[in-house]
Parts: C-alpha cells; structure tokens; sequence
C-alpha cells in the first residue's frame, strides 16, 4: 500500500491541480446552467467514472500504448473531439424559446423528464471524460510520482492513487454543479437562446483543447 505520508502529499497535489478550473468545468457549468443542478451533478459522476477508465488502462497498461502510438492517440483525439464537435452543432442548431423560468419543472410533473436529461447528462459526462487523451497523458505523468516501489504492487498503488484522485475530484467538481445551479436560480430571466450559444461555445473550445493533446515521445 501507498505509504501514509506520500497519501497525504497526494491529496494536497490533486485539490491543488483540481482547483484549477479546466475543460471538465466548463462542460459541468455549461450542463448545469442549460438543464439544472441535478443534470450537472449527472454530469460530473459521468466524468468521473469516465476517468476510472484511464486509471484502469493505466494500471493495465494500456494507457502507455496509447501514449506511445501515434496512430492510436490520434484516433482517441479524434473520436473525443467529434463527439464534442457533434455536441457543439446540437446545442446552436437548437430552438429553445423561452427562459430559464420556463424550464423548471412544475408542482407534481418532475420525475420522468428529470430523470431523462440527467441520463443523458451522465451519458454525456461519461464520454467526455473516457474521450479526453490528454487524462491518460495525465494519469500516467502524475501518478507514477507518489509509487514507492518497496511498499508494495505498484499497480495496487496506481489504483489506490487514481481512486483517490476521483474521489477528490468528484467531490470538488460537484460543486461548481451546486454554483452553477446557484446562479441558475438567480437568472431566471435569462434566455434559453444565449445558453444554448453559449453551450455550444463550451463544447467546441472543449473538441479544440481535445485535439491539442500530444503524446508522450516513446
């Protein structure tokens, strides 16, 4: 196991690079203030469990075949930034009339459609966060620093380490849901139009930080 110490110093490293706003933010923000707090809640745990995926090909591996392959890191890159290109030309083709106010579920009629857009959050999230090269490149430049060798499997500590690393990310990123969920409150007022545009902006500045991601020299 991880020894305690270095656990310690690896939660203090991860909340101070997970402070730091990033792309994951900006989906979050832009889902919470299009469908609701509990869509970008949905949102975030997609994202997270979309990154349980890169730890896992870390620990196994895979992650340096991706990183080391030229062709394979590309076509990560590539399908991530799709994804997030398709998202973009969704949210400006949209014809959302009305306001904020207008979408807030009434009195006695919120399970159903509720419970569909934070599926479909999730959904989103969750590709997101397993379509995004630059978390391999992450996961496996950070966490290989805090592995003491003679404490243990290495890869057991790989886990533990990433395991730990989404926790405190989950639990940090869901607050800019709550934020996000705070300002939707206070703007009633605010067109659906503009958040559209807006989200639209989100998720392609998203596809064009996807497609920036290089790959580790072999």
């Amino acid at each position: 196991m991880v020894p305690t110490d270095r656990l310690v110093l690896f939660a203090l490293a991860s909340v101070s690079l997970i402070l730091v706003p990033g792309p994951s933010v900006g989906f979050i923000l832009a889902t919470t203030l299009r469908h609701g707090r509990a869509s970008g809640l949905a949102a975030t745990a997609g994202i997270e469990l979309g990154y349980l995926v890169h730890v896992l090909a870390a620990v196994a591996g895979l992650s340096a075949v991706v990183v080391a392959s030229a062709s394979m890191f590309t076509a990560v890159k590539v399908v991530g930034a799709a994804w997030l290109v398709w998202l973009a030309v969704r949210s400006w083709r949209a014809r959302t009339p009305g306001t904020l106010a207008d979408t807030r579920d009434p009195e006695g009629a919120k399970g159903g459609a509720r419970s569909a857009t934070s599926a479909g959050a999730f959904r989103a999230g969750l590709l997101v966060g397993a379509l995004n090269p630059k978390t391999a490149v992450f996961y496996l430049a950070f966490l290989p620093q805090f592995v003491v060798p003679a404490a243990g499997p290495v890869s057991l500590q790989l886990l533990t380490l990433g395991l730990l690393f989404i926790a405190l990310a989950w639990v940090l990123d869901s607050m800019w849901a709550l934020a996000g969920g705070a300002v939707r409150r206070f703007l009633p007022r605010l067109r659906m139009r503009v958040l559209d545009r807006v989200s639209a902006g989100v998720y392609a500045a998203l596809a064009a930080v996807t497609l920036t991601a290089r790959r580790v020299a072999a």
